[in-house]
């Protein structure tokens, strides 16, 4: 094993994948989604409490990021199998509410938490990166249930992928203006002009993929369909495949935005294709993404969690910015989906759906030391660090639990097929 690093990697991929499976049913046992067992089974994997990944047996080899590579692989492919659930129809219905959603759900936790922390002395500029940092959603996690239980493609599923997709925009668009005013030691007029330069490019990335998606990789499936020696042997999902890396890659090198955006986007465009295509991409990709991938995505994201140096310090005020996420963007989503024409009870069930900050939170929390503005050299820096990663934490570990709650008591909602 210590000549062949490999061989390390294979123990600890089986581990996780038995650990998620595991923790998986127990949650189902308990009436909870399996991505909340997988969760809670990473975070005990971790190094919290096991610290798996450093045990004797994998003798001293480095396992981290080549796992959280894979991981990466696997929300790529889930938010590309997301996509090829979306009905298209459906989602532009949902436009409005998206806009209306999105927007408040991402302005709401930044208003309510630039003050109540500064309240905690602390000054505006980490305050307001950590309203910044709330501001963000994991859509992964909420997609994931809703797909579990059969609920994605309701009104409030859509919904919920619409929005995510305007919040993936206005929080890399906050991250960017934040860091380029505060951290970034730049003129006022360098960070504004960098900031359109985003704009431009995000939106122009944007239109550009889904008007290729939509319009051109259908009617390339079904010229690859026609040609036996190019679709045989599982061609058209590996021409699948290949499409959603492409399309991920593209969306941070071109577009600067996440790349699960461009796998969701190529999705949504193979979602277009002749229904025995589609059929045949989606089966041999649920293989891949949701036998392998996807799992070793959500106990990943509990291996990178460690509560151990938390300082008690911080829980008040971590305490607060937990209320303060629950309720600002169960609040601003809710109150934007309501303007968007949604029923009290539909825009509740999407406020709750975008509670979880997930790994988006804990990205954004990291570039806020990179850029010096979250000073963790510090006690009270890293106080706030301590909490805003507690918080990440509670929110994703609490979203599966809460989205169930609100979606099998409700009338309202309506499963796939009913």
């Amino acid at each position: 094993m210590e000549d062949n690093p490999a061989v390390a990697l294979f123990l600890a991929l089986g581990i996780i994948i038995i650990a998620s499976r595991v923790g998986g049913a127990i949650a189902r046992r308990f009436k909870q989604p399996r991505v909340l067992g997988e969760l809670i089974i990473g975070v005990v994997l971790g190094p919290t409490v096991l610290n798996a990944l450093h045990w004797s047996v994998f003798h001293g080899v480095e396992l981290e990021n080549t796992i959280k590579e894979l991981a990466e692989l696997g929300v790529l492919l889930l938010m590309f199998m997301i996509g090829l659930e979306v009905n298209v129809r459906e989602l532009l219905k949902v436009g409005r509410v998206a806009v209306f959603a999105g927007i408040a759900g991402a302005v709401l936790p930044i208003a309510i938490a630039l003050p109540i922390t500064m309240l905690f002395d602390y000054g505006w500029q980490p305050s307001l990166f950590a309203g910044v940092t709330l501001a963000a959603t994991s859509v992964s996690i909420s997609a994931q249930v809703l797909l579990e239980l059969g609920f994605l493609r309701t009104k409030e599923g859509n919904a919920l992928l619409a929005t995510a997709l305007i919040d993936d925009v206005l929080a890399i668009l906050l991250v960017s203006l934040t860091i380029a005013v505060v951290g970034g030691g730049e003129s006022e007029s360098g960070g504004i002009g960098d900031l359109i330069i985003i704009m431009v490019r995000m939106f122009a990335y944007i239109g550009i993929a889904f008007s290729v998606a939509w319009f051109i990789l259908p009617r390339f499936m079904t010229w690859l369909e026609k040609r036996p020696e190019l679709s045989q042997s599982y061609g058209i999902p590996a021409t699948a495949l290949i499409l959603a890396l492409l399309f991920g890659w593209s969306a941070e090198e071109f577009g600067g935005v996440a790349t699960i955006t461009g796998a969701f986007i190529a999705g949504v465009g193979l979602s277009q294709s002749k229904a025995n295509i589609k059929h045949e991409i989606e089966e041999a990709t649920s293989y891949i993404a949701y036998a392998f991938l996807v799992p070793i995505f959500f106990v990943d994201v509990g291996l990178g969690i460690d509560l151990n140096p938390f300082p008690i310090s911080a829980i008040p005020l971590a305490g607060v910015l937990l209320v303060v996420a629950l309720i600002s963007k169960v609040g601003g989503c809710g109150v934007g989906a309501k303007l968007g024409g949604f029923t009290n009870g539909e825009s509740f069930r999407v406020g709750v759906c975008m509670i979880s900050r997930g790994e988006v939170g804990l990205i954004i929390a990291s570039l806020g030391i990179s850029s010096g503005i979250l000073q963790t050299g510090t006690e009270a820096g890293f106080d706030l660090y301590a909490s805003l990663f507690l918080v990440i934490l509670l929110t994703t570990l609490l979203t599966p639990i809460l989205v169930r709650l609100v979606f099998s008591h409700d009338s309202e909602a309506v499963r796939v097929g009913e």
